[in-house]
């Protein structure tokens, strides 16, 4: 189930100046009165590579026994994206702005529901599965069309139903790296968003899994010894950045050399709670820079292989400022992280 983004949309979200360009006002929609495989075939016929869909549900880091406020990462995303500028450095032409995952329904039957109450706690993971099988229908005819998606909005839950899409295109099992304090691997008792890498695995759509920053006192022995009997692999925030054992390059190199092993697609996930200081699901003070995720992300997308960025988390409501400033806040950064993406893949290396 997808909603469209439409030239309305666009006016709701862009401003105009004279004498300038933004994206909004150059970026790509999808052709009205069309299927949506026939849609993304007409988009790439016109020299569209990316498309952005959002996601704006809170229930997976709910279901996690977490914060809600994730459903406005995307619109807080659209709001300082779009009026950037549409100048040499990007062709907002090759963006298709697809729209975002039908989600309000939901959202309805999860307002009330309390992650306290067992038998609510179970209606919170049940929304999430269904919110799993729309996020997988749209991305999987996005990656049979031959494009990169950019995936802004929700929990990190939504990385299981990607990874999937992702392994049934490819047909074999695929990797991912991703850079976030949690490892997400928490044990398969109904979906939500701490355990959309542990699922993935079980069901066997992953095979290589790093962990980049992963907080050494934010994951339980149980989480570190799945990790560990999945073969899985991560290098922590404080061996980086408290015991500096190796530099955040060398890190990060381990990473890329872990996940370009086999020969299966790779998932660029990026939990924003690894962000320091970012309006998140789970805020917190012991983070990467900006600079570092985006640098995280634009190596990431050089390599060939990778097919697709997923920024999840960012709850702009959760800024100890509030929501406006929040919605500044994550819309600038989120921004960032896609131009970062865009740019890798503008830069991609040779064949690994």
């Amino acid at each position: 189930m997808l909603i469209p983004f439409t030239q309305a949309d666009i006016a709701h979200y862009c401003t105009s100046r004279n004498g300038e360009t933004r994206i909004g006002q150059s970026i790509s929609l999808v052709k009205p009165n069309q299927q949506l495989s026939e849609q993304l075939k007409t988009a790439v016929a016109d020299g569209c590579r990316y498309v952005l869909l959002g996601i704006p549900e809170d229930i997976g880091p709910r279901a996690n026994l977490g914060l809600g406020g994730a459903d406005l990462g995307w619109s807080a995303f659209l709001l300082k994206f779009l009026n950037l500028q549409s100048n040499i450095f990007i062709n907002a032409e090759h963006i298709l702005l697809l729209g975002s995952i039908a989600c309000d329904d939901l959202q309805q039957q999860a307002l009330g529901l309390s992650a306290q109450d067992e038998s609510q706690l179970q209606k919170l993971r049940h929304l999430v599965s269904i919110i799993d099988s729309r996020v997988y229908a749209v991305a999987e005819q996005i990656f049979a069309a031959g494009m990169y998606p950019i995936i802004i909005g929700g929990g990190h839950n939504n990385s299981y139903p990607l990874l999937k899409a992702l392994s049934h295109n490819s047909a074999q099992a695929v990797n991912a790296a991703n850079l976030d304090p949690h490892a997400d691997f928490r044990p398969c008792e109904g979906r939500h968003s701490g355990n959309g890498f542990s699922y993935s695995h079980a069901d066997g759509y992953l095979q290589h899994y790093f962990v980049l920053a992963l907080h050494e006192l934010k994951n339980s022995a149980a989480t570190l010894q799945q990790l560990q009997a999945a073969n899985a692999d991560h290098c922590s925030y404080q061996r980086i950045f408290v015991r500096q054992e190796l530099s955040y390059q060398q890190a990060l190199d381990r990473c890329i050399d872990y996940v370009v092993q086999g020969t299966g697609d790779i998932g660029i996930e990026l939990d924003t709670d690894s962000i320091n200081l970012m309006p998140v699901s789970a805020f917190t003070n012991c983070g990467v820079s900006v600079q570092a995720a985006e640098q995280f992300v634009f190596q990431l997308a050089k390599l060939p292989r990778s097919r697709y960025l997923h920024l999840a988390e960012a709850a702009p409501a959760q800024h100890p400022a509030g929501l406006v400033a929040g919605k500044n806040e994550a819309g600038q950064i989120l921004s960032a992280l896609v131009f970062a993406f865009i740019q890798g893949k503008q830069h991609k290396a040779s064949a690994l």
